[in-house]
């Protein structure tokens, strides 16, 4: 047995001996087609407000309408069903934080009805962002994928005094200790940085969705120039936690962790790490696959900092939720160049 059946299996028994319990779904077997289906491009998508179609859209429903995703296909060891078009793009939605993003993308991974060796994945979504560095429904192509939730966290109001922070790098002492480990366990993966570049070459230019409630809600952003700059398209980083945190201080840890993962390079925005890592591990179609070119993330800003002047409580009760949502057309709008060129 291989060491990634041996891993497979070992977090198949923590999990209870599969994920097919965790959720919702019809249990039954759903039959392989004689010959697998050859799919081009994986979107992941990991929420939605509501139904796939016809309501309120989250980041998942308008890759689902105005992409024809019409073939809907059950996933029974999945969050969701996933859904296909007659060109080849599968659009799968996994659920909210780590263990339900990597359950569902493993499923699809080593679903045998799908041949996903050449697909490409794109990984798009909403994600907070620094108004140091992008504008509410700004979209950014990710250079990295940096996990938040792998290392020691230390109640800051128990920290040694020259601490910058509680949170300190796995196996080491202080926080941002040098030399950075290596090899990492999954903290840190590359992408592709011709392919990257190759995506923000092709949908730089194009017009991305803006409103007065997102003119309004960026002009209290005084002092980030960044911040006050209608919706554009950028390059950064992504860096994600299964913890949605907000306010000054977490997005000083959320650079410096960035900066420090990436040998001090890194410009921030957010995406589920579990993605990267379980398409990175599973064997597509019976090769293994371990190569990050065929994959690229994509975030459309949210803004993670409260308003000048505000206090974090009220800015997290008042802003964080009442405020205007990145457009989600955005989303969606800065990724058709690539796909369509």
């Amino acid at each position: 047995m291989s060491r990634f059946h041996r891993q497979l299996v070992r977090t198949l028994l923590l999990f209870g001996c599969g994920s097919i319990p965790l959720f919702a779904q019809n249990p039954t077997r759903v039959a392989s087609p004689a010959t697998p289906i050859r799919v081009k491009v994986v979107v992941v998508a990991m929420f939605e407000r509501g139904e796939d179609t016809g309501d309120i859209p989250g980041e998942y429903q308008l890759w689902v309408e105005r992409e024809h995703l019409d073939q809907v296909l059950p996933l029974p060891a999945g969050y969701h069903h996933v859904r296909m078009n007659k060109d080849g793009v599968l659009g799968m939605l996994t659920g909210v934080a780590t263990a339900k993003a990597a359950a569902s993308v493993m499923a699809l991974g080593l679903d045998s009805r799908f041949d996903l060796t050449k697909a490409y994945w794109l990984i798009a979504g909403i994600g907070g962002g620094d108004p140091a560095d992008v504008s509410l429904g700004s979209a950014v192509w990710a250079n990295h994928v940096i996990d938040g939730d792998i290392g020691y966290e230390i109640d800051a109001r128990e920290i040694p005094q020259s601490w910058p922070t509680g949170f300190v790098p796995l196996r080491m002492s202080t926080p941002y200790e040098q030399p950075v480990r290596s090899p990492l366990d999954g903290e840190l993966y590359a992408l592709n940085q011709d392919l990257v570049a190759w995506a923000v070459q092709l949908t730089k230019d194009i017009p991305l969705a803006d409103s007065e409630e997102m003119r309004a809600s960026r002009a209290r952003f005084t002092g980030f120039p960044n911040a006050m700059k209608p919706p554009f398209v950028t390059r950064g980083d992504a860096m994600s936690s299964s913890t949605f945190w907000h306010g000054t201080r977490m997005d000083e840890w959320a650079n410096a962790w960035t900066r420090y993962f990436t040998g001090g390079h890194g410009r921030r925005a957010k995406p589920i790490p579990a993605v990267s890592h379980t398409v990175t591990r599973s064997p597509l179609r019976g090769r293994p696959h371990h190569a990050p070119g065929n994959r690229i993330e994509h975030r459309t800003a949210d803004m993670e900092r409260h308003r000048a002047g505000a206090p974090v409580p009220g800015s997290t009760a008042v802003d964080r939720w009442g405020r205007p949502d990145p457009d989600p057309r955005n989303l969606r709008r800065a990724c058709l160049g690539r796909r369509r060129r």
